[in-house]
């Protein structure tokens, strides 16, 4: 018996979030006194492939089938259930990232195992019970779930676990998985991707603004605050329709939940379709000239004052900070 993480791979590179990932599932092989093999589908050189080793992985079986270079939702997830019987692993862990949320219960049914999606903690072992904490009702409450299925599927929230070393030394196996036919019959060609931005999903940490900039012209000072701090531009529902910010940014109950470490929240008043994207943010800070805004209720530090004169100042100071 084993573990078994599927490592989703970019352009033949591994994110954060994979090594995260990839950590976790060590600490739940250790917890259950087993091993941890990772499944990577893609062109993958041996030395990224490598590198899972020096977060507990031990085995990684590389899948370097040219039909399946792009990602296949139907068809990965068919992959990593033959990995995981192919390996005796009754639990399966991925990263709950956007394709990682078609894929899990797919597994899931593939494998006739329970799911959890929205994990944030290690499983708790208790008297036998295997019990998974995770987020509900749109990030506003956790739920405990108890899986009682023999196999297991779980998929962690980004940003939930963290990023540790547990070094072995990894040992690379081709692994040849029958592909069938049925599941190539939708095939994505093509993925743009913004290289020269930070991931919203990713990111650590995120400044997001709403309709008290005003206006499209007045982001530059929100580009620039993001840009000193390497973090990721999002924005409010409101802001997306209005086409001032791209709908790639728009995070909230309909657009993209995100859980950084650090989310600054600058004129957004936060309504709750907006709060319900953003409450699993580890460190939430608001600036708002209004002190009656919902946003302060929920906020770790808020800055009640005008987002044209204290974001210019925050940007002054961390310019003088990092000179």
């Amino acid at each position: 018996m084993s573990v078994l993480v599927y490592v989703e791979q970019v352009e033949g590179k591994f994110k954060k979030s994979v090594f995260e990932a990839v950590s976790y599932a060590k600490a739940i092989a250790d917890k259950t006194g087993t091993s941890l093999t990772a499944v990577s589908i893609g062109n993958v050189a041996d030395n990224e492939l490598q590198e899972l080793g020096k977060y507990g992985a031990a085995k990684v079986l590389n899948v370097a089938s040219a039909e399946l270079k792009n990602f296949v939702n139907q068809a990965y997830a068919a992959v990593i259930a033959e990995a995981a019987q192919k390996e005796g692993a009754e639990i399966v862990v991925l990263s709950n990232s956007f394709s990682g949320k078609g894929l899990a219960p797919r597994v899931a049914v593939k494998l006739k195992a329970g799911l959890v999606d929205g994990a944030i903690e290690l499983p708790q072992l208790d008297g036998g019970k295997f019990l998974v904490k995770k987020g509900a009702f749109s990030g506003k409450a956790f739920a405990v779930t108890e899986l009682v299925s023999a196999n297991k599927v779980i998929a962690l929230n980004p940003n939930a676990f963290g990023v540790k070393e547990s070094a072995v030394t990894a040992s690379i196996e081709a692994f040849s998985p029958a592909v069938q036919p049925t599941d190539l019959t939708a095939i994505v060609k093509e993925i743009v991707r913004a290289t020269d931005k930070v991931s919203l999903p990713d990111a650590e940490l995120v400044v997001s603004a709403g309709r008290g900039l005003k206006g499209p012209e007045n982001w530059g000072m929100i580009e620039e605050l993001a840009g000193l701090l390497g973090a990721a531009t999002a924005c409010s529902k409101p802001v997306s329709d209005a086409d001032w910010r791209p709908h790639s940014e728009h995070v909230g109950q309909t657009g993209i939940a995100i859980s950084p470490n650090l989310y600054i929240a600058i004129g957004i008043s936060g309504a709750i379709q907006h709060l319900a994207g953003v409450s699993s943010s580890k460190v939430i800070v608001v600036i708002n000239k209004d002190p009656e805004a919902p946003f302060f209720k929920v906020a770790d530090y808020g800055i009640v004052g005008d987002a044209f004169e204290v974001v210019p100042k925050l940007i002054e100071a961390l310019k003088a900070h990092q000179a």
